[in-house]
């Protein structure tokens, strides 16, 4: 049976820290699959860079948000309001860290009488199933955060696609199981025929790999967010400063250096690194890419509108 092949489109709406300046929208990103999307931070400018990059925000189900620092959450009542202009009428969930009620109380008000539900979420320890957000999400895709290290509250993500064993035909035939069982030992459900359970590890082959994506906010370099990009196949890190002089600076404002964001990275055996969130000190960040590349040698200083499709290893 011919496997469903799934992509990641990851896109960098902006890579602005505090203020956004004309050739630099506030950090964020959206990643989409299947159809649906995910909103990571949104601040003011937000609906602005989306456009830019042509990206819509219609089918976005969930906005993920890292802390609740104005640069990352300005932009919500104006974007709510859109999608309510635009037509929307499916439920919007908006995940933060610890306080969400509280926090965006005057946000929503702000937005206005909408007409789609919004519902704040806290994300739970095992993660949360996207299929339950809309049925278009493979069931395989989860969203789990991971405390970080701010002035504030804050946390990073981690979206993941599991990949199922592949299904071995010819082991299903040397078992006699009828072709219309192998679709349900395929979803890993154990079938009955002829009066025999078959398993579906007898079927199955060994586990692969899936695809892994990594957003972070605001934070030091820390624990929670090397634990959530272990061997992620994309991490966009906060990298606020450039040159390696500011280690200080960067801890006392809960930041990271580009050396500190690549460092991270390496420890954390991801495969891409993409840096964002720079400081408006910073007029071209390219001039401080070899402090992350003395770590990490394939870091890349991220750009607004930036893209990238992430496929499954062969």
């Amino acid at each position: 049976m011919n496997e469903v092949i799934i992509l990641l489109d990851v896109t960098l709406l902006g890579t602005a820290a505090l203020m956004p300046i004309p050739e630099r929208a506030l950090t964020a990103a959206v990643l989409a699959c299947a159809g649906r999307s995910i909103l990571f931070d949104c601040g003011e400018g937000t609906q602005t860079a989306a456009r830019k990059a042509g990206v819509s925000l219609m089918s976005a189900d969930l906005i993920a948000l890292t802390h609740y620092h104005g640069d990352h959450t300005f932009g919500l009542p104006g974007l709510l309001q859109t999608l309510g202009v635009q037509g929307r009428t499916e439920p919007l969930a908006i995940a933060g860290p610890a306080g969400i009620q509280q926090e965006l109380s005057p946000i929503l008000q702000l937005a206005g009488g909408l007409p789609y539900p919004v519902t704040l979420v806290d994300i739970p320890p095992q993660g949360l199933a996207l299929h339950t957000l809309h049925k278009a999400w493979p069931v395989e895709a989860r969203l789990a955060c991971y405390p970080t290290e701010h002035r504030v509250v804050s946390q990073c993500y981690a979206f993941t696609l599991s990949r199922p064993p592949a299904f071995l035909p010819e082991r299903a035939r040397a078992l006699g199981v009828p072709v219309q069982c192998w679709k349900n030992l395929q979803h890993g459900q154990p079938v009955v025929f002829e009066g025999r359970a078959v398993q579906p590890e007898e079927v199955l082959g060994p586990p692969r790999r899936g695809l892994k994506f990594v957003f972070s906010g605001d934070t030091v370099a820390c624990d929670g967010l090397k634990t959530a990009a272990q061997n992620a196949d994309l991490l966009i890190s906060e990298a606020t400063y450039g040159e390696n002089e500011q280690d200080q600076t960067a801890k006392e404002h809960g930041h990271m250096t580009f050396a500190h964001a690549a460092r991270l990275a390496s420890e954390a055996n991801v495969k891409r690194l993409w840096l964002a969130h720079y400081s408006q000190m910073i007029e071209n960040p390219e001039d401080y890419i070899e402090n992350a590349r003395q770590f990490f040698p394939d870091a890349v200083c991220g750009q607004d509108g930036m893209k990238i499709t992430l496929k499954y290893d062969s």
